[in-house]
């Protein structure tokens, strides 16, 4: 083991509402030795890493989580690319761009992606962990030899013009106000602006507020506006949130045709998106919060399965303690469970939009996924489970008692994690609770945290959490793998199967993550119609029949790999077309 670091996250640490026991129980103050001491303007700690000899009793006596102590392996000792200050984040290496090619960079959230796009889009120069500003000659002579020296060069000269997609769409009505036309002629450097919104269907957009439009919709348009600029290369960060299937097979097409006069950089958690749509990629790994290493580029194909494996090859680094491991869902007429939820067939007609639905049962135990394109009745669905809508046509029993995750979260208390969750259950402060909802959704840590202040992934987590925590029936989670990185994903799917199958209860997921539909459900209801109009429920269905329904209606195929993983075919390739004349749309295994 090399180089050891202190790291304090700034927001946890708040010395004004403790007593500093990091600084009264180190031993090495004890001895007179200034090795953790307080910011003159912050008041907040600051540890000395030279001084510090590791003994993790200030990680223990910190009320408030805010302190890690940390051993790096020997490799990474002396080769900082940039650092936030004193005890800050800090992150070794970059990926390369490269001129003509989609570069995709994966990685958990809080390992330095962002921090990446702002130093190859030139935000922010890198200060090779000297956590203070160096000069450019500095960053070039660390550089010098390798790929990344020209393009810093080119940097520095400002020869190389970016545009950045923000990862979190729904800050764009706070900074913009105004119509979805006039905010894309501003951005329409290459006279394609109605060509790009004809492709992303939001041409009948053009009119509208920007503050009225839902997730889905803003997301499309903030690609426009990224894409329609003239520039270099282009930095796009969560492509995916909100956007339905198709909308994501249509931006990867989208992004390759881009590429093959630009420069495309791409930051993604949809695994099968990525590895349709990236030529090459990056790994990003390390300790959230604390410092992340980028590798070298890797194939799409190598790259993503040895991070669901956990070990990365060349590096000989392991970075996850257990594989993540995918399953076919053979057809099954028993689900195990008596029948817990029965619901007739109905109709609705509701604000010019008509829903029919066929009959169905859960079972006791069963998570049942429900895929759709946007617009096209999932939502009105739920309502009318939930006696929010009453059916025009046929009836079902609006006694059942469900706990609702709404597809978009906003906080709008300033209370913290803990006090919110604690309001809602009675088990909060269980053994059970803390180790069924709180440590595998990765809450523990931000329980103090003010709901107002949580980045995306938190405040998703926190939903989830919050939505188990409410006595139900029936828990119905829309869209629950926005903003969540890959591992989050995963831990998220275990937590609501196994909190369902423990209860005896029923879920249903309504996600456009192939991976998530696939490892959390049990069968498939499947809608079909034209977006804002009419739609039809179909189902339910076995997983085999369900994909393969749904999958028919997008004219896009899946295959398997060796390690039976989804991945999408090319459109018209061998693979796509035999498929689909033999109608296996999802589950025939690769070679």
């Amino acid at each position: 083991m090399g180089k050891r670091i202190a790291v304090i996250k700034q927001d946890r640490c708040h010395p004004g509402q403790c007593s500093k026991e990091c600084e009264r129980f180190c031993p090495m103050v004890r001895t007179g030795d200034e090795t953790i001491t307080f910011d003159e303007k912050s008041g907040k700690a600051i540890i000395s890493e030279i001084l510090c000899e590791g003994c993790g009793i200030c990680v223990k006596r910190c009320p408030f989580n805010a302190i890690m102590i940390l051993g790096l392996p020997e490799e990474l000792e002396g080769e900082a690319t940039h650092r936030y200050g004193p005890n800050g984040f800090v992150l070794y290496g970059l990926p390369i761009p490269r001129e003509g090619k989609v570069t995709g960079l994966l990685g958990p959230n809080g390992i330095g992606k962002s921090t990446v796009v702002k130093i190859l889009s030139g935000e922010i120069r890198p200060n090779l962990g000297e956590g203070r500003a160096v000069s450019w000659d500095d960053v070039l002579k660390r550089y010098a030899g390798s790929e990344l020296l020209d393009y810093f060069k080119n940097l520095q000269d400002g020869k190389i013009k970016s545009a950045a997609k923000p990862q979190y769409v729904d800050q764009i009505p706070k900074v913009f106000q105004g119509e979805v036309g006039r905010l894309l002629e501003r951005t329409d450097e290459k006279g394609l602006m109605n060509e790009y919104t004809s492709i992303l269907g939001i041409d009948k957009l053009l009119d509208r507020n920007i503050e009225t439009l839902s997730g889905g919709e803003l997301q499309r348009v903030a690609i426009a506006a990224c894409i329609s600029k003239d520039v270099d290369i282009y930095f796009l960060d969560e492509l995916t949130p909100y956007l339905d299937i198709r909308q994501r097979i249509n931006v990867t097409n989208l992004v390759q045709k881009l590429a093959e006069d630009s420069t495309v950089f791409v930051v993604e958690h949809d695994l099968a998106i990525l590895d349709s749509m990236a030529e090459v990629i990056h790994i990003a790994y390390g300790v959230p919060s604390a410092y992340g290493v980028i590798t070298p580029p890797k194939g799409v194909r190598v790259g993503i399965n040895e991070y669901l494996r956990g070990q990365l090859t060349k590096e000989n680094i392991r970075i996850r303690d257990k594989p993540i491991q995918f399953e076919i869902h053979l057809p099954r007429d028993d689900l195990g469970g008596s029948p817990f939820i029965e619901y007739g067939g109905f109709g609705v007609d509701y604000d010019g939009f008509t829903l029919d639905v066929d009959g169905g049962t859960l079972f006791e135990g069963e998570v049942m996924g429900i895929v759709g394109e946007n617009s096209i009745g999932k939502s009105t669905f739920v309502k009318v489970l939930a006696g929010v809508i009453k059916p025009a046509r046929g009836g079902i029993n609006t006694d059942i008692k469900i706990s609702y995750k709404p597809q978009y979260i906003k906080a709008e208390e300033d209370v913290s994690v803990r006090d919110f969750l604690g309001s809602l259950t009675a088990d909060f402060n269980t053994g059970y609770y803390s180790s069924e909802i709180l440590k595998p959704l990765q809450l523990e840590d931000i329980l103090d945290s003010s709901l107002l202040s949580l980045s995306g992934g938190e405040l998703q987590r926190t939903a989830i959490a919050a939505t188990l925590s409410r006595e139900a029936d029936l828990y119905i989670f829309d869209e629950p793998s926005a903003h969540l990185d890959v591992e989050q994903r995963m831990l998220a799917t275990k937590v609501m199967r196994r909190f369902v199958e423990n209860k005896g209860l029923c879920a249903m997921v309504v996600d456009h993550d192939i991976y998530m539909i696939d490892l959390l459900s049990d069968r498939l209801l499947v809608f079909d119609g034209k977006p804002g109009e009419w739609g039809r429920a179909r189902g339910p269905f076995g997983m085999r029949e369900g994909m393969n329904r749904f999958l028919e209606m997008l004219k896009t195929t899946f295959r398997r790999d060796e390690g039976e993983r989804p991945r999408i075919n090319k459109l018209n390739s061998k693979l796509d077309r035999e498929q689909k004349q033999r109608g296996e749309y999802y589950y025939v295994l690769e070679g």
